[in-house]
């Protein structure tokens, strides 16, 4: 307890990225050597800026992107105050003012205030509906702006205002960006990789002016428009600057402490008073203010040293740029700005997008620009920083390592082994190759494991495959193998989740977390869904579906398409339609101007361009039709697909169409670990394509083939033969019974064809054909579990309409006995 009360009190000014890494590298070196007090003015904890982007797409959740979550500080003894900025420092008395008037005394100050984001000083700057994108306030006042659709523009054609765009458009709203520079990206990118980025951008429905100089923000009250210098005029009702960043230096200045551009700080990150530090994008080290993430993990790691151990200190950072814009990889390093005694190695490939440029001088690499393809950037940094003499591989350069060590194809591992232990592998978290290297020889054997030990690979992913190989490269065969766990949350694979839900009676998502002692208090984007499912078919009419859990194309009940609109595909029973139904599609398009309507493979139609406002009233003129959702969204059944059968082919054996309406009627609106597809084909000739689907019929002279575990996507899989009926009656009572066999067992997102190859075939005509309790079991569970289930979305989310029963056709799909709890 004395050597509780006799440690040195550091106080971090900031929350951020920065201030919480500095600390946790002064924590993995000596746990108990300060008291820690972290003051934020965000009312959050700590959570990764770099994914504010993937969180306006709609690409991530807040609860991924957080760094360190509640337990974090409780765990590590710190003490967060977060919503009450520091608005004071006080040197002499060695004390902060927070803004609720707060006093705190500290022995060590760390400042990591970041920077703040630059408005052009440009009449109407301050309306309301301009925003900046630093934080995730700016994040949800987009998200805002962008439910009612309309014209936003973004100013800046630098990273975050491209990311602000890419976000925007997949929201629905029509974006122009504004850039003053001839090149986007400028920064990172040459003429040539600008120009194949705009093109890229523009082709995806974004307007990209360059050059373009702002005058004005227009409006009365509200952003209405910007005007430009030359006298155009852009209409929008959402305004994002973008134009770059500023050190935030005022809490330094106004103490005392030296400040040019950012607060001065020696090799060891400390100020021109030794009490206080400074780290991140508000320290100014060298004449150099670092904006990207590697050279501030740097600097971090030289603070803790200092703090804790001998000094290390910090030398300045050569940096790389490896990013993903708008789902466009980028890289770039050095001075590709050549110049004098410069030579350019340029590769272009039009049909692949791909542009790579070497800049060499005196036969060292001195810069790199990568447009389309970025998988040899780590390697051509690696080259820029040794000065290594390229000579020997002149002429292989351009085409990346693999051709250039005389392999002539791509040899991932060897790539990666050949990368020196400092290169950066996780652009996102700062985390090099030896640092991987040393996390896996400290025990971690899965890819799970390197993501909680170091971080490598636990924010946007495009470094997974990096991991992957490192962790095959060091572990060979030691890789850990076997059910991987749900997600980074959880030790439970989704097995074992199943089995506690049930044996434990569990019953909401948050009694699963609490008893299973998740890691993250609220999960995440890949579990929270699957537990929702796993409850919901554990309990079905107890459990209260939680749409938040849902992806957004299920909580929507339409599929989100890249330009941020929706398409909506109505039911269609077997791939039959009628005048009234056609009439109802071909209104909604007329009246709510969709651009195109398709007919899909699961013969249906497909509405595309409808606004997301649009979409409860297009619900509801479908419902007044009599048409229901065909969840074409959904992990459900999406489609019976069916040939016109014995009633109107000559080839054909049975009433194919009749089975397929059946089936649909019976099964639609049941929830699934996947999308569920069926077919019913007429006779062997397999019109309706019945033995690529999840469940197909075959019907033949003497009865019905019933084929499961079949596939059409990327991965073709022929159904396997299941057993052969005679009757409709038993054709649909197996196929509840599969139906929920396959609900039962799937783990969340497997379809039938991993899943049957998985337990084995055997293993489903035990459960099913040879066991014919067992089978009604199954069956009885499925009607059971549809009397909860068929209920048509549409209706319900459909102003003033209730729920649509009419289509509710138990009555007609019977099952072979009477079975408990199957009445509607």
């Amino acid at each position: 307890m004395t050597h509780h009360i006799q440690r040195e009190h550091l106080v971090v000014i900031g929350n951020g990225m920065a201030g919480c890494r500095a600390v946790e590298e002064i924590l993995a070196r000596d746990p108990n050597r300060y008291r820690v007090t972290i003051f934020g003015a965000e009312p959050r904890v700590n959570y990764n800026r770099i994914m504010l982007s993937p969180l306006l797409a709609g690409e991530k959740s807040f609860d991924e992107i957080v760094i360190n979550d509640a337990a974090w500080y409780a765990d590590n003894g710190i003490e967060l105050v977060s919503g009450d900025a520091v608005t004071a420092i006080d040197r002499a008395a060695r004390t902060v003012t927070a803004r609720s008037g707060k006093v705190v005394g500290y022995d060590r100050l760390l400042i990591a205030t970041g920077s703040d984001p630059f408005i052009i000083p440009v009449p109407g700057a301050s309306l309301p509906g301009v925003v900046s994108f630093r934080d995730l306030d700016d994040v949800d006042a987009m998200l805002r702006a962008a439910e009612g659709g309309g014209d936003a523009v973004v100013i800046g054609g630098g990273l975050l205002g491209l990311e602000a765009a890419h976000g925007l458009s997949l929201r629905g709203m029509k974006v122009t960006v504004l850039h003053i520079m001839p090149t986007l990206m400028e920064r990172q990118l040459d003429e040539a990789a600008g120009w194949l980025l705009k093109t890229a951008l523009e082709e995806r429905g974004q307007a990209v002016l360059i050059g373009a100089d702002t005058a004005e923000i227009m409006g009365d009250g509200k952003v209405e428009g910007v005007r430009l210098k030359d006298g155009r005029e852009i209409p929008a009702s959402l305004v994002v600057m973008a134009v770059g960043i500023r050190p935030n230096v005022a809490l330094a200045r106004e103490a005392g402490v030296a400040v040019n551009r950012g607060i001065v700080v020696d090799d060891n990150m400390v100020t021109s008073d030794p009490a206080i530090l400074a780290v991140g994008e508000c320290a100014e080290h060298r004449g150099m203010v670092y904006g990207l993430v590697a050279p501030i993990w740097e600097m971090c790691r030289a603070l803790a040293d200092a703090l804790t151990t001998l000094p290390s200190g910090y030398a300045g950072s050569v940096t790389s740029t490896k990013l993903k814009v708008a789902g466009l990889d980028v890289f770039s390093a050095g001075d590709f700005s050549g110049g004098e005694a410069c030579e350019d190695i340029v590769l272009r490939d039009a049909s692949r997008g791909v542009y790579k440029r070497v800049v060499v001088k005196e036969n060292r690499v001195v810069g790199a620009v990568l447009y389309g393809d970025t998988a040899d950037g780590g390697w051509y940094f690696d080259l820029l920083k040794r000065g290594e003499d390229v000579a020997p591989i002149r002429d292989a350069l351009i085409f990346g390592q693999a051709f250039a060590s005389g392999g002539g194809q791509a040899d991932p591992k060897a790539a990666v082994a050949a990368l020196s232990d400092d290169a950066e592998i996780c652009g996102c978290n700062g985390v090099s190759k030896g640092q991987v290297v040393s996390c896996i020889a400290k025990g971690a054997r899965s890819l799970d494991a390197v993501r909680a030990s170091c971080k490598a690979s636990a924010s946007c992913g495009s470094c997974t495959g990096l991991v992957e190989n490192l962790l095959a490269l060091t572990l060979g065969d030691d890789v850990q193998s076997g059910p991987k766990t749900m997600c980074s949350c959880t030790s439970f694979g989704h097995d074992d989740v199943r089995r506690e839900i049930v044996a434990q009676d569990m019953r909401s998502i948050p009694e699963v977390m609490q008893k299973l002692h998740w890691g993250t208090p609220d999960g995440c984007s890949s579990c929270r869904p699957a537990l929702n499912y796993y409850l919901l078919c554990a309990l079905p009419g107890e459990y209260a579906d939680d749409q938040q859990s849902r992806f957004v194309n299920e909580r929507m009940h339409a599929n989100i398409q890249k330009d941020g609109t929706y398409s909506v595909v109505p039911r269609m029973w077997g791939g039959i339609t009628t005048p009234q139904e056609l009439r109802a599609i071909a209104d909604v398009v007329e009246k709510y101007d969709a651009p195109m309507v398709k007919v899909t493979g699961g013969q249906r139609l497909d509405i595309f361009g409808i606004r997301k406002e649009d979409l409860p009233a297009v619900w509801a003129d479908l419902n007044a039709a009599g048409m229901v959702s065909g969840h074409a969204y959904g992990k459900a059944l999406r489609t019976v697909k069916t040939c016109v059968g014995s009633e109107w082919c000559r080839f054909g054996t049975q009433d194919s169409t009749g089975l397929g309406v059946k089936l649909e009627r019976g099964f639609w609106g049941s929830w699934m670990p996947h999308k569920f597809k069926m077919a019913v084909s007429g006779c062997p000739r397999n019109c309706a394509e019945a033995t690529i689907k999840d469940f197909g019929v075959v019907c033949v002279d003497s009865g019905y083939e019933l084929h499961v575990g079949g596939n059409g996507g990327i991965h073709v899989r022929v159904t396997d033969l299941l057993v052969k009926v005679a009757t409709e009656a038993e054709a649909i009572h197996y196929a509840a019974a599969f139906v929920q066999l396959y609900r039962e067992e799937a783990r969340y997102l497997e379809r039938t064809a991993p899943w049957i190859e998985r337990v084995g075939l055997q293993h489903v005509k035990d459960r099913i054909v040879a066991d014919e309790a067992d089978r009604d079991e199954l069956a009885a569970r499925f009607w059971f579990s549809q009397q909860f289930m068929q209920d048509d979305p549409w209706a319900e989310r459909a102003a003033g309409r209730q729920r649509d029963y009419l289509h509710r056709p138990l009555a007609e799909v019977r099952p072979l006995k009477q079975l408990e709890g199957a009445e509607a």
